[in-house]
């Protein structure tokens, strides 16, 4: 898209993020024909099927993958690769493990592990391929600033011009300047949209980091992902395609800070020792990184004319894996809460819109965030009689029944 600087640019949306729950956000919104701006700082390296894999992959569930699949996104990333999981295992002591499987509920499959960087390029694609979406990138703002004034403005994509009564400017350095009724923030955890709107935030720094540990196998592992707690924290393995899998391990921010320093075969003997016998010991290190755990949740998630969500609104303990899900399932909430608006009143982007996005999501956000921390203050504590007491439960969770299958369903998003 080429735009003559110093001109201001109208849409009805403009985008702060190209990530996943950015680029997501765009489809969704310009598949209900708003004209919709992006803006990223940063391309996605192009796929390359011989290119290792990457250390940043996330656990979709099927929820979200019903999202990507009218999003037009799934097809593209069955072309490239990912791997489909149908189980779920997690466990402190041997013979007291919890087992969650797809066929209890009568599906084919759970979810799939798939690079982040995949899931992005194939909703870039989709942003690409739709005549409404306009993508900035590469692309860094210089201000942001409120219009208020009334008057009359070109939305571009309604047939029906609306009077825009007030909205966001964002001025780029490129010294170009664009305008819309609406603003969502989908610029990550150090949100800047979130700051600008003076959106305060609640939260806590976890007394652990985790490593993440890319390693290719002699053999496959079969497609579940699994978890054992430990007092010094978890040990996972999520299965990726062609014998790999990756290995997140939680453990004192100390810790990890020295087991990064280790060679990658100094890395693979720590693992050999560390982590459950049921992993393999053939396998070799490929790639390893590491990250501190957070707590972030918004005090509310918008203000006028702006509406943050992913991991601007919140960040979760990533012991389920559930934080890009909760992203993906604020995009769909967002999306619907837009048309439900549009179908009723020409200004969409109202506070009755944004306040029916935010209570249908901050509780469900709340929820999960506050079962991850009791679970993960749980396994924490190393009192014999604590620890008898949850792995009796986890033992008792083994059975099939109806709470079993109403478990896995929330954690599969339905």
């Amino acid at each position: 898209m080429s735009q003559m600087q110093g001109v201001d640019i109208q849409h009805d949306v403009v985008i702060m993020g190209g990530g996943m729950i950015g680029a997501a956000s765009a489809v969704g919104l310009a598949q209900l024909g708003l004209n919709v701006a992006v803006l990223e700082m940063t391309q996605p390296k192009n796929y390359d099927a011989t290119q290792p894999i990457d250390l940043r992959v996330s656990a979709i569930s099927a929820q979200s993958e019903r999202l990507l699949e009218r999003l037009g996104a799934m097809d593209l990333l069955h072309q490239g690769r990912m791997q489909r999981f149908n189980g779920l295992e997690t466990w402190e002591l041997e013979g007291c493990i919890t087992r969650f499987h797809s066929d209890q509920i009568g599906e084919s499959h759970l979810g799939y592990i798939v690079e982040n960087r995949l899931v992005q390029l194939a909703l870039w694609e989709q942003m690409n391929r739709l005549d409404n979406v306009h993508l900035y990138c590469p692309v860094k703002v210089k201000r942001l600033s409120r219009q208020t004034e009334s008057h009359p403005v070109s939305i571009l994509s309604r047939e029906q011009k609306a009077p825009l009564t007030s909205g966001v400017q964002i001025a780029l350095e490129d010294g170009r300047t664009l305008t819309a009724p609406l603003l969502v923030g989908a610029d990550g955890a150090n949100s800047f949209v979130r700051q600008w709107a003076q959106i305060g935030v609640s939260g806590w720094d976890y007394a652990q980091s985790a490593m993440l540990i890319n390693i290719k196998m002699a053999q496959a592992e079969p497609p579940v992902t699994w978890q054992q707690f430990t007092p010094a924290g978890p040990r996972s393995l999520l299965p990726l395609p062609d014998n790999h899998a990756s290995l997140v391990w939680y453990d004192s921010a100390q810790k990890i800070r020295q087991l990064v320093q280790l060679s990658n075969m100094a890395l693979a003997k720590q693992i050999r020792a560390q982590f459950p016998s049921r992993l393999s010991a053939d396998f070799e290190v490929l790639d390893k990184g590491s990250f501190s755990l957070t707590r972030r949740h918004a005090q509310r998630y918008f203000s006028d004319n702006v509406v943050i969500l992913g991991d601007a609104a919140h960040t979760i303990n990533p012991l389920a894996g559930q934080g890009v899900n909760l992203g993906f399932k604020d995009v769909d909430a967002l999306i619907e809460s837009v048309k439900q608006r549009m179908s009723v009143s020409e200004i969409w982007w109202d506070n009755t819109m944004l306040t029916q996005y935010q209570s249908s999501r901050y509780r469900d956000n709340q929820l999960m965030m506050s079962a991850m921390d009791v679970f993960y203050a749980s396994f924490s504590n190393d009192l014999l009689p604590i620890k008898m007491m949850r792995n009796g439960l986890l033992k008792l969770a083994d059975l099939n029944g109806p709470i079993k299958r109403k478990v896995l369903k929330y954690a599969m998003g339905f």
